[in-house]
């Protein structure tokens, strides 16, 4: 098999390229370098540089590589963004997708693998979010992911591909510093931000319904997300015709209080959040169901939520280096 990863060059796709060649898969990148970085591919793993919306780049890169299989990461995905460019999202997102999969099934590649999101679910208001919740997306990066999955589904019904879609849940850590997330729009890098310029790490609420009274999220380690990808793609190529929508998610829960707390241990701050104001929008509790994942591809998680933050810190302090504490 030979894997085009769509986005290859960003944060989770250089993880995913990283996860796949060390499996022993052969693995070509095509990425647009919007937000990806060159340096992020590994040495001898081809990168083509062109966009999803591009479909004669598209169609020479899986000539000319021989692409059996696709994983699809390449997409716009920050929610407040989505809400103020919603004609964007639909554009890259839904366009970009609609013009890679003509690609993929005038190439004749067998099997691909489509990066979703738990922000297809909204705001669930169950214990545990299994892949059978009623999906409700509560803005257009969400519901790009949802109708992106419901394409790729119709897709692969017609045309036989083996397709799978992952639900990725709350997304830290890294694998090693040069390959950590450059970007400062998870509660992880945020924290770290406000805590480099001494300032307190903010909690959105502390009156929910909840132990600690603030939101409580599953997080999911950038290494064990990639494997998870590996795993299903080897899964696909055995499976032709398979349909998968899978969580990928540790099944346990951490409150944002929790997770400052941890933070602040680590990397010796010690500075005290303050509490604002409600976010329009966030739910008390979204936590994984993640025994689906285990039953189909034998896929469960290796590290913990120290492991997620002392690998992020690491990144963080590499590129920001006045933020290590002597």
């Amino acid at each position: 098999m030979t894997w085009l990863i769509t986005g290859g060059a960003g944060y989770i796709g250089a993880h995913v390229v990283r996860s796949m060649t060390e499996a022993g898969e052969q693995a070509v990148v095509y990425d647009d370098l919007s937000t990806g970085i060159a340096a992020r591919v590994p040495e001898g793993v081809p990168l083509v540089e062109g966009s999803t919306l591009d479909r004669a780049a598209l169609d020479r890169a899986i000539a000319e590589h021989g692409v059996t299989g696709v994983v699809h990461l390449a997409a716009k995905k920050q929610v407040g963004e989505s809400v103020e460019q919603p004609l964007r999202y639909y554009h890259e997102n839904m366009e970009g997708l609609r013009t890679l999969l003509e690609a993929v099934v005038e190439g004749g590649v067998g099997s691909f693998v489509f990066s979703s999101s738990a922000a297809v679910y909204g705001m669930p208001d169950v214990d545990l979010v299994t892949e059978d919740t009623p999906c409700a997306p509560m803005n257009p990066y969400g519901e790009t992911k949802l109708a992106g999955e419901w394409l790729v589904r119709a897709v692969g019904h017609t045309h036989g591909l083996a397709t799978a879609s992952l639900r990725y849940f709350n997304v830290a850590g890294a694998a090693a510093p040069e390959l950590a997330d450059t970007g400062v729009f998870n509660i992880v890098p945020m924290v770290f931000e406000r805590l480099t310029a001494g300032e307190p790490p903010r909690i959105f609420g502390d009156d929910y319904a909840t132990p600690d009274g603030t939101c409580v999220r599953d997080y999911i380690h950038v290494s064990d997300l990639a494997d998870a990808h590996v795993v299903a793609a080897r899964k696909l190529a055995q499976s032709p015709g398979k349909d998968l929508t899978l969580n990928i998610g540790r099944g346990e829960g951490v409150s944002v209080r929790e997770m400052i707390d941890l933070i602040n241990e680590i990397t010796g701050y010690g500075i005290a959040p303050q509490v604002d104001p409600r976010r329009p929008g966030d739910p008390a509790r979204v936590v994984a169901a993640a025994d689906r994942i285990s039953a189909e591809l034998g896929w469960k998680a290796r590290h913990d939520v120290r492991d997620m933050v002392t690998s992020a810190w690491a990144g963080w302090v590499r590129l920001h280096p006045e933020a290590a504490r002597s």
